[in-house]
């Protein structure tokens, strides 16, 4: 029986560093994912694997990409797969007939008879055949055949095949690497093109890693000048049957990713010549992203020789231009080339106009006159003058285009394109409409806890009709320059003052508006002051007509409250949306304070600080004086009270008046022998000295002597009969340890 094995790899490229990049497509997976391939005939899904044919005889199955790939300009490729041939094959006729991979112009489409590995008769492209049947001796074997041609010998058997430079048949590897049983074989094919012949690939091919093949192989046939076919794999059994599978298919291509397949862009002839020229390269960003990462080559289609000079391309007619774009970093087989089709038109610029904002009512616009819409010409250049005349004498060119001041105008534009052609056209300039602004006033209350400020929200302010595009600045040159731009424009915190608003249109043409910002100052009530009162009286807080409401700390709304003690209150007054609080203090009254009492014989002198004079006095609570010395007061326990112009509670003092005699006479006969102070003894800090008439102390009362004086110094020696002066000083046993200073003279007779 007769077999062929056609296999075409197209694949990947291999860049010169190893690495496999760009599209890979593929036959993996558990089950196998067949999109993007065609099954033909026998050929099915069978868990991880491929069955291009079952075990039986007279079969045939085939499996192709579904759509061409280009290969014009492939400089590397390289297919991988593995393949298994098992079954009940009749040993009479091999095991089994053997399959191939290929890259066909014409690849089968249905079942194929005769010749064997299911490729057609006439077949063209690459074909690499595993062949188990010797159609010779009709025994088994195991060899690869490789055809890069066309498939005519006799029974379409490429086994038969030596087209000379175009053919390779390997020794019978049965022994060393025999292709029919249970395990998977590993194929890799190789191609690359032969830079001494570049029409010939350079084929290597590898059977688990062992090299078999690595020769320049020359197109023959219908293969020679093919730019485009299918990949595929096609198995046929005919009188024998075997198993035939694949799996873990990957052909690779790499491609240079192309933006616009064709570009058509507009030119021109001079209507004196009939001709014109182009930059072509000027077209490669419209192919690619990052042109200068390629490299291109331009053909005039039909014709292989590259154009020599692509910046400055002349043409007359219609021309068609095929675009070779190449990646220098990497293997590339680059189907999905670009083309540039000229076709020449004449060429008339458009009148045109733009519209510019007259912003805050300035009377001009600034115009870019570059971006009106003069042509589509990709790379025209214009030029633009205000009058027709000076546009025909070339003078008076305006110089600044991107930046024009002007108000509604016409100007006169010569437009030229790449190849020269030149037109005029009309540019009208027209001042889009005012955007209408007013000033504007916002008040706020103030802040509790700085009166100077308020917050604001700028939004309210009402500068504008319409929901249009407002930004708040603090100062005039921040809203025209765009600078300090206020964001917190609905909780804006401010004193009084100004802010401007910049309010935009549609178009982006804006006004600016002046908005006064007022902060209200607290209104509090002129008529509530602090008191003071008695700490044990009321009185009222009363905060004035004028108000809209009051709320009293106490919980009370009235304009004033009654029965208020000692505190401090506070009171909030409402004015208009604004509430200030103002608080208010009741004061306790100071109490005076007696700083000390001179008693001098039954003369009682009171002596106060403190309150608020006049003081008043008394000795009874009941009958009062301004005098603070109270005279005849008897000996004995007795009460000083005083108080202040408040008139409240008197504080009240108590005091001793001692009852001491004047007169002693120490003469031993137990009358009038000694001067006895220890009733004051229960006195605090009590302190007693008697003084000579030049003020030296004589004798100091203490504990050690009872408090008592008998008319002698030191205890011992008797002083002179004459007058001396006592001096006596305590703290009150009160509250407030009110100091006594108790005075007077004393007669000492002493017979020597």
């Amino acid at each position: 029986m007769k077999r062929k094995l056609l296999i075409y790899y197209l694949t990947i490229l291999i860049s010169f560093s190893g690495q496999l990049l760009g599209q890979t497509y593929q036959l993996a997976g558990n089950p196998v994912n067949t999109t993007g391939w065609d099954l033909v005939s026998n050929a099915a899904v069978d868990t991880d694997f491929v069955r291009l044919t079952t075990d039986n005889t007279s079969l045939y199955g085939a499996i192709k990409l579904a759509t061409p790939i280009t290969l014009s300009y492939c400089d590397k490729w390289k297919v991988e797969f593995d393949f298994r041939i098992d079954g009940n094959g009749t040993a009479q006729f091999g095991r089994g007939d053997g399959f191939t991979f290929w890259y066909l112009v014409n690849p089968p489409t249905g079942f194929v008879s005769g010749g064997g590995l299911g490729i057609p008769g006439n077949a063209s492209g690459l074909m690499v055949g595993f062949d188990i049947f010797n159609n010779t001796t009709e025994g088994q074997m195991s060899k690869i055949h490789l055809l890069y041609g066309t498939n005519d010998t006799a029974g379409n058997n490429i086994e038969y095949n030596n087209t000379p430079g175009s053919t390779f048949h390997s020794p019978d590897l049965i022994t060393s690497q025999p292709f029919v049983g249970p395990v998977y074989k590993h194929v890799e094919v190789n191609g690359e093109t032969d830079l001494t012949n570049p029409t010939n690939w350079i084929i290597k091919i590898k059977l688990d890693g062992v090299l078999i093949v690595d020769q320049s192989f020359a197109p023959s046939g219908a293969a020679i000048g093919m730019t485009q076919g299918y990949f595929g794999f096609s198995a046929a059994t005919g009188g024998a049957s075997a198993r035939h599978s694949i799996k873990n298919v990957k052909v690779f291509v790499d491609k240079v990713p192309i933006l616009n397949a064709t570009v058509t862009p507009f030119v021109c002839t001079n209507p004196t010549t009939g001709t014109g020229t182009v930059d072509l390269t000027s077209f490669n960003a419209q192919f690619v992203n990052n042109p200068g990462n390629y490299q291109f080559t331009y053909y005039v289609l039909g014709s292989s020789v590259p154009i020599a000079n692509p910046a400055s391309f002349p043409y007359s007619g219609n021309t068609t231009i095929k675009v070779v774009i190449k990646d220098p970093s990497s293997t590339l087989c680059d189907n999905g080339d670009g083309v540039i089709q000229l076709n020449p038109t004449p060429f008339a610029a458009t009148d045109a106009s733009l519209s510019g904002c007259n912003n805050n009512n300035a009377g001009t616009a600034t115009f870019d006159l570059t971006t009106a819409a003069l042509t589509t010409v990709l790379g025209s250049t214009m030029q633009f003058y205000n009058t027709m005349h000076d546009l025909n004498a070339g003078i008076n060119e305006i110089p600044n285009p991107t930046a024009y001041a002007s108000g509604a105008a016409v100007l006169f534009a010569k437009v030229t394109t790449p190849q020269g052609c030149v037109s005029t056209a009309k540019l009208t300039l027209n001042l889009n409409p005012v955007v209408v602004v007013t000033d504007a006033n916002l008040r706020s209350c103030f802040l509790e806890t700085n009166p100077s400020l308020g917050t604001f929200n700028l939004n309210n302010a009402p500068v504008t009709v319409g929901t249009l595009t407002k930004k708040y600045y603090p100062s005039l040159s921040d809203a025209e320059n765009g600078t300090n731009e206020i964001l917190n424009f609905l909780n804006y915190t401010a004193p009084s003052g100004v802010i401007y608003v910049k309010v935009f249109n549609a178009q982006g043409c804006y006004s600016i508006a002046k908005v006064t910002l007022t902060v209200i100052a607290p209104i509090l009530s002129t008529v509530l002051k602090d008191k003071i009162i008695c700490i044990e009286d009321k009185t009222t807080l009363d905060a004035g007509p004028g108000f809209t409401s009051y709320l009293w700390s106490t919980g009370a709304t009235t304009q004033a409250i009654t029965n208020v003690g000692v505190g401090t209150y506070w009171v909030k007054l409402k004015s208009g949306d604004c509430t200030a609080i103002q608080a208010v203090k009741v004061y306790a009254s100071e109490q005076p304070v007696v700083t000390n009492i001179d008693i001098s014989g039954n003369t009682v002198t009171v002596f106060t600080n403190g309150g608020t004079p006049a003081y008043q006095y008394s000795m009874d609570n009941i009958n009062w004086q301004d005098s603070n010395v109270f005279n005849n007061v008897a000996r004995g326990e007795t009460k000083i009270y005083v108080k202040d112009s408040y008139d409240c509670e008197p504080i009240e003092i108590d005091i001793t008046v001692p009852n001491l005699i004047n007169v002693i006479t120490p003469n031993g006969d137990g009358v009038n022998d000694a001067i006895d102070y220890s009733a004051l003894s229960n006195k605090k800090n009590l302190q007693i000295g008697i003084f000579d008439r030049y003020g030296y102390k004589l004798f100091q009362a203490d504990k050690s002597n009872r408090y008592t004086w008998d008319g002698t110094t030191n205890g011992s020696k008797k002083v002179p009969t004459g007058n001396y002066w006592y001096s006596i000083t305590w703290n009150e046993n009160n509250s407030k340890n009110t100091p006594i200073k108790f005075s007077g003279w004393i007669m000492v007779k002493n017979r020597e």
